[in-house]
């Protein structure tokens, strides 16, 4: 299907409210749209020092808070992320810790307390298989936690690399290979040669290749995890590329190279970009728009392109801090969140 020739639209499903505070980020429970008929489930968390709920109701398919998380964090958090099988929620804080929470389905429960970074935790993020959680902070360092039996949580290795804070970690979606964008304009991979839990830094993204010249605030990968996309505060998004099979196969670390450059389209600092399942990248920024981009098929003398697919202006009343797709197969469900303390849930549709 060509995106390109559909009359799409995004269309506001609702608007959440009941933050107190700007929200920072949103999360989609990877398993709660699926084919088991269960309802999707999503986290938001705020400068509130809370993490809000929401639930989708089967009869009248609004969106309701069925719980929020409060009285763990006494600073804002910054970053939520759920694991893989949908059972936990990880919650970084600027109180420098990192809170995991267990969803009993009626109820969540606060199961482990994580310290050691020294100042603010920024981002979150669990590897595919919910072994390793990796956070960052502003001390500059990504730290990679194991997860071991009985809610213990081990730091099997502190990176420091970053020259200044660091705003995102990400794992790659398929390999126990980790990424983070930092305040020092870079994008770091962290890959351990022989699986044996040594992390090094393999390879940094930076204006020598083409990298991003200001800030860069978040990382996403496509489905196939063979793409990725990052954003930055100089106003761009980038597209970077890498051989993933050789590396599955056990032929060593591939590089990644950059691909194109999407520039001119958003006029303030993009602080978020996201991947859906079938290959739309959201944008979002301090300009209050979304943006959705689509691989144009055809490359051009310069290499692949990327083309504008449809922008959504005004979507919140102040800057927009995360968009995040739904993983639920078909729906096109979108999330956003702003410094309005708004939480909105979009539909992509197709207008007959």
């Amino acid at each position: 299907m060509d995106l390109m020739e559909k009359n799409l639209e995004l269309l506001e499903v609702q608007k959440l409210e009941g933050h107190t505070d700007r929200v920072w980020n949103v999360s989609w429970n990877p398993v709660s749209a699926h084919a088991d008929g269960s309802l999707p489930l999503l986290a938001s968390c705020s400068g509130d020092s809370t993490v809000r709920i929401w639930e989708q109701s089967s009869l009248s398919h609004s969106w309701t808070c069925k719980t929020v998380l409060e009285e763990s964090h006494t600073r804002t958090v910054r970053s939520c992320a759920w694991s893989p099988s949908g059972k936990l929620l990880a919650t970084a804080s600027f109180d420098g810790t990192t809170g995991i929470w267990e969803n009993y389905g009626s109820e969540f429960e606060l199961i482990s307390t994580l310290e050691g970074h020294e100042n603010e935790v920024k981002s979150v993020s669990w590897n595919a298989s919910g072994s390793f959680l990796a956070t960052c902070s502003r001390d500059k360092s990504v730290w990679i936690w194991e997860v071991l039996e009985g809610n213990e949580y081990d730091c099997a290795s502190v990176l420091n690399g970053h020259t200044q804070d660091v705003k995102m970690v990400q794992w790659h979606p398929t390999m126990d290979v980790l990424f983070s964008c930092s305040y020092d304009n870079t994008i770091k991979v962290w890959w351990s040669e022989d699986d044996d839990g040594d992390y090094q830094c393999a390879q940094t993204l930076d204006v020598s290749n083409n990298g991003h010249s200001s800030t860069v605030w978040s990382i996403s990968f496509n489905a196939a995890g063979d793409k990725m996309v990052t954003c930055s505060d100089d106003l761009t998004l980038k597209i970077w590329a890498a051989d993933i099979a050789g590396m599955h196969s056990g032929e060593g670390y591939a590089p990644w190279t950059h691909l194109c450059t999407l520039s001119g389209y958003h006029d303030r600092t993009i602080y978020s970009a996201h991947w859906s399942r079938d290959d739309i990248i959201a944008s979002g920024a301090g300009d209050d728009a979304i943006r959705l981009f689509v691989d144009s098929q055809h490359d051009s003398v310069d290499g692949p392109s990327y083309n504008l697919l449809l922008t959504k202006k005004k979507a919140h009343e102040m800057d927009i801090n995360s968009v995040q797709w739904s993983s639920g197969e078909g729906n096109r469900l979108l999330a956003s969140a702003s410094d309005d303390g708004m939480v909105k849930i979009w539909q992509l549709a197709t207008n007959p």
